[in-house]
């Protein structure tokens, strides 16, 4: 396998041994010839290695917050069960979500803790999973980029017809379409494959970005789990075109069972005849900062998940320093609906932009879930599809807690790039989150504070010191109020002095807070 290594073992070596108990580190470095503090040091990055023994997590993110996740983890405590919390888990439209090992356990509440009797192997789902409910694109079904609602399909009818077309005139199809990245950043998809493509090294990698770790959304999931094929046979394309012949999928540790949905997948790709690249499925180990394409890379490298510096890009020096195309899942996931319907009714779907997006919406609303809809509708179009606000509205995340927040007057706004970015917020990954008038903003804004300071990597000063600074001023607030006038100064140094989006972002949650709703901070 080219550019595979030695250190690329050592985190499944971790893996394999349950964990950075006692020991490992010296067992996995003499095995693979890794010095055992480099070892360490990766092992000790990742949530899910470095806490030994701790089987049972309780999703803090805000969604499940809303439903009771703060006392669900009390109860789990007092029953005897050796348990955590945890960052989100995806699983926002069926809080509260628990992790179990690596199996995300969904709709979960304080009865079901009572009667494991603080057994860890008696916690099981409280609920069958919930019906898809689908935001509709228009009359003809033929204009659902990803119909979630269908059975995969195993043909590949879109890679052969990618092929016919050959790779230039893909991806200037791509160009034409408008596609960007639909995982948080935007990005024009068809200057990634040209980059990819112009290099002189032949060795090039595709990867798939599925460490899906933004707090209130769970589309790549719902991808993976219901229409596998899509991203396949996406991956295929990209591969074909750049001339890459090995495809590694990066999924998050958490993801158990949209991992064994894309195994699954790829045996029935090839069990119907088709001719794959190679395909190494890779689970990731509890790290929200691995969503950040480098530290993605250095994660596969076998290595801690902090972030490169850029440039160069990845479509230069990607995986093991060879160009490498990098997707999300559901970006990847719209190119065969391009390369068969073609780049003007892709583009031609959007309101305000190129193509379909998936929304994720939870919180205070009645049916939480994920709808494909015009890129570019408002919130009240958004919850409208999903049953109704739940309560009065009072404010809402339109893109996870990277967006921070944004008032009720906000509602008509369309959620797409370019008009949230008009009001300080983002579209990110589409992960809405509602919140009614039952909720203190203040209280929310810590709760994503918290969420980025855990998730920090540590590398850049600015953001490891930042993120405990911001969440302080929020704990002491009512003691040192001072604190609070120090926001603004902290979060410019974040932004302006952090290597990745990370740190750039982290304070958004705050700042927006006190910006729209200062009162919910008085008293």
């Amino acid at each position: 396998m080219a550019g595979h290594n030695k250190q690329s073992e050592v985190l499944d070596e971790i893996l394999r041994r349950g964990g950075l108990k006692p020991g490992v580190a010296q067992e996995v470095s003499r095995e693979t010839g890794v010095p055992e503090a480099e070892v360490y040091g990766a092992g000790s990055f990742y949530h899910l290695l470095a806490d030994d023994g701790v089987r049972v997590r309780v999703c803090q993110g805000l969604s499940c917050q809303l439903r009771g996740a703060k006392d669900l983890l009390h109860k789990a405590q007092e029953a005897g069960l050796k348990v955590e919390g945890c960052s989100c888990l995806a699983a926002c439209d069926k809080p509260v979500a628990v992790l179990k090992d690596r199996e995300v356990l969904a709709c979960l509440s304080a009865d079901d803790i009572d009667r494991s009797r603080g057994e860890v192997d008696a916690l099981e789902s409280s609920t069958e999973p919930d019906p898809l409910w689908q935001g509709h694109i228009g009359a003809d079904p033929e204009d659902a980029v990803f119909a979630l609602a269908s059975p995969p399909d195993y043909r590949g009818q879109a890679r052969a017809q990618a092929q016919q077309m050959g790779a230039e005139a893909l991806i200037e199809s791509l160009q034409q379409s408008g596609l960007q990245g639909r995982g948080g950043a935007g990005f024009p998809a068809a200057i990634k494959w040209r980059g990819v493509r112009a290099q002189a090294e032949t060795t090039r990698y595709v990867v798939l970005n599925a460490d899906e770790a933004e707090p209130g959304t769970f589309k790549d999931r719902e991808l993976l789990l219901r229409r596998p094929d899509l991203v396949i046979e996406g991956l295929c394309i990209a591969a074909d075109a750049v001339g890459a012949q090995q495809v590694y999928c990066y999924l998050r540790g958490e993801f158990s069972a949209p991992y064994a949905a894309l195994e699954a997948a790829l045996k029935a790709f090839q069990a119907a005849g088709h001719d794959l690249p190679e395909f190494i499925l890779h689970a990731g180990h509890g790290a929200y900062i691995c969503g950040e394409e480098t530290a993605l890379l250095e994660s596969l490298e076998g290595k801690r998940g902090m972030p490169r510096l850029k440039p160069p890009f990845p479509t230069e020096k990607g995986l093991w320093q060879k160009p490498t195309l990098i997707h999300n899942v559901e970006t990847i996931a719209a190119v065969p609906y391009i390369v068969k319907r073609g780049a003007e009714r892709f583009k031609g779907l959007g309101r305000t932009g190129p193509g379909s997006k998936l929304y994720c919406i939870s919180g205070h609303v009645q049916r939480p879930g994920i709808y494909e809809m015009p890129l570019g509708v408002s919130l009240d179009e958004l919850v409208e599809q999903a049953g109704g606000y739940v309560g009065t509205l009072k404010a809402f995340s339109p893109g996870g807690a990277s967006s921070g927040f944004l008032p009720a007057a906000e509602r008509g706004r369309a959620l797409d790039f370019q008009a949230l970015a008009e009001v300080g917020s983002m579209m990110g990954s589409a992960g809405v989150v509602v919140l009614n008038d039952t909720v203190n903003m203040a209280d929310a804004a810590r709760n994503q504070l918290r969420f980025f300071e855990v998730e920090s990597c540590g590398q850049c000063a600015p953001c490891r010191i930042g993120t405990r600074i911001q969440r302080e001023a929020m704990d002491k607030r009512h003691t040192e109020p001072s604190r609070l006038a120090l926001v603004d100064d902290v979060a410019w140094e974040m932004r302006e002095g952090s290597i990745c989006g990370l740190g750039q972002i982290a304070s958004l949650p705050l700042t927006s807070a006190l910006q729209f709703f200062p009162e919910d901070f008085e008293g």
